[in-house]
């Protein structure tokens, strides 16, 4: 069952120990707005899947995070989030890995429920049979001796 969370509030997302994020709902609109953002729409046509999956988090973070607790520069003190500071967090690796799986992930993989609700009744594999048969060995005989 999909649950709706009508109250459309931030919420706190722990990335790592000690480090968290308040984030913007993951709503059709900030989806939307990422993907027509313009370090997205400058990604080349020749990039791989990982290069447009950086500029795509990036790109949303800098739209979803509104705080965050935790996160300091080289000298200890606290820094605020800005363009330049989330860029920056996302360029460590736990930190990305953990926004992808807490915050990302969650509208893909409601994707994919939505997508594997039923079969395509349609397209190339509709009512195709399997072809493959079973291959069946030869009986041993026993050897004389």
């Amino acid at each position: 069952m999909l649950t709706l969370d009508l109250t459309n509030a931030p919420r706190w997302h722990d990335l790592a120990s000690g480090v968290r994020v308040q984030l913007r709902p993951l709503s059709t609109a900030l989806m939307v707005a990422t993907r027509s953002d313009p370090a997205v729409e400058a990604v080349p046509e020749d990039a791989s899947d990982e290069e447009r999956a950086v500029a795509f988090a990036k790109a949303l973070a800098r739209r979803a995070v509104l705080a965050w607790e935790g996160i300091g520069d080289a000298d200890g003190n606290v820094i605020e989030p800005s363009p330049d500071t989330i860029d920056a967090l996302l360029d460590v690796w736990p930190i990305f890995e953990a926004f992808q799986l807490t915050y990302v992930s969650k509208g893909l993989l409601l994707e994919q429920e939505k997508n594997a609700s039923a079969p395509s009744p349609n397209g190339p594999s509709a009512g195709a049979s399997a072809t493959a048969k079973p291959v069946r060995k030869p009986a041993r005989t026993a050897r004389r001796g």
